[in-house]
């Protein structure tokens, strides 16, 4: 499923293509669950003619805003991907929205169909954007509203309770992973078993991995990487955690896996103990 950075990656795909360019044709593939509670009509005709004028990700969602006060939103769901393609393209089987600009195809495609298309008219940001929780590079995700977060939700396991988008906005699996295996925190541990020191620590390790994968997967200013995985550092545990007889990138002890807090887990015994 995409997360933090890999939906920031799709969003630069497109804005670098579209920004400032007019769409002349809108395609859907109407019926389908991605679309509803769209009125297609007026969604076709408030973006068509339409230039995009700004963009932006949160947690897992974008959110383009284009002239006549048309915001659009998508979410990727867990299959869902951004590509740009030739004006002339036909929209394949899982191509659901396509904009057509003079130069460029802007296409969703979702081939599980997990994600949704949003879309508002009028000045200000719609309501399904505005209550994002806080970005975790932002100054109102403070340890200690992760803190009392963690203790609202004492008995869950920390790895459960890190994949919550309503206080760890765009963090899923991997990500989640990544932060307990730097923090050193076993994924199984009650949340409101953590001391003060290592809460801080979790803290401080969901903000370094996130800002690391926005400038790694992302990449800055404006340069996008080749693909969404190019530059990750082999260090991290994103390229072991799904190998079979993986090593810690840091002890270099075997890893393991199991289901935990609903989702299969990865992490290392040597470095990360139950307590």
């Amino acid at each position: 499923m995409p997360e933090l950075a890999e939906v920031e990656f799709f969003r630069k795909r497109w804005d670098q293509a579209a920004r400032g360019h007019r769409i002349v044709r809108v395609l859907t593939h109407d019926g389908k669950k991605l679309l509803h509670g769209l009125d297609l009509a007026v969604f076709r005709r408030a973006l068509t003619g339409a230039k995009l004028e700004s963009s932006e990700a949160r947690a897992k969602q974008m959110l383009f805003r284009f002239t006549g006060d048309a915001w659009l939103g998508i979410h990727l769901g867990m299959s869902g991907e951004l590509t740009v393609a030739p004006a002339a393209h036909t929209p394949g089987k899982h191509d659901h929205l396509v904009l057509v600009t003079g130069k460029h195809a802007l296409v969703f495609t979702d081939p599980r169909m997990f994600g949704r298309v949003l879309f508002h008219r009028g000045e200000s940001p719609p309501a399904w954007w505005s209550k994002i929780a806080p970005a975790l590079e932002s100054a109102e995700f403070s340890a200690d509203a992760v803190a009392t977060f963690l203790r609202r939700r004492a008995r869950a396991p920390i790895k459960a309770v890190l994949l919550m988008q309503e206080r760890f906005p765009g963090v899923g699996n991997w990500m989640a992973d990544e932060i307990l295996w730097r923090a050193a925190i076993h994924p199984a541990r009650p949340a409101g078993s953590l001391k003060q020191s290592e809460v801080r620590t979790l803290w401080r390790e969901c903000r370094g991995v996130a800002r690391r994968a926005l400038a790694t997967i992302a990449g800055e200013g404006d340069y996008l990487p080749p693909d969404l995985n190019a530059h990750i550092p082999k260090s991290w545990l994103f390229w072991h955690r799904w190998e079979d007889g993986g090593l810690c990138p840091k002890t270099k002890t075997p890893l393991r896996r199991a289901w935990i807090g609903g989702r299969t887990t990865c992490w290392s015994p040597a470095r990360q103990k139950l307590r």
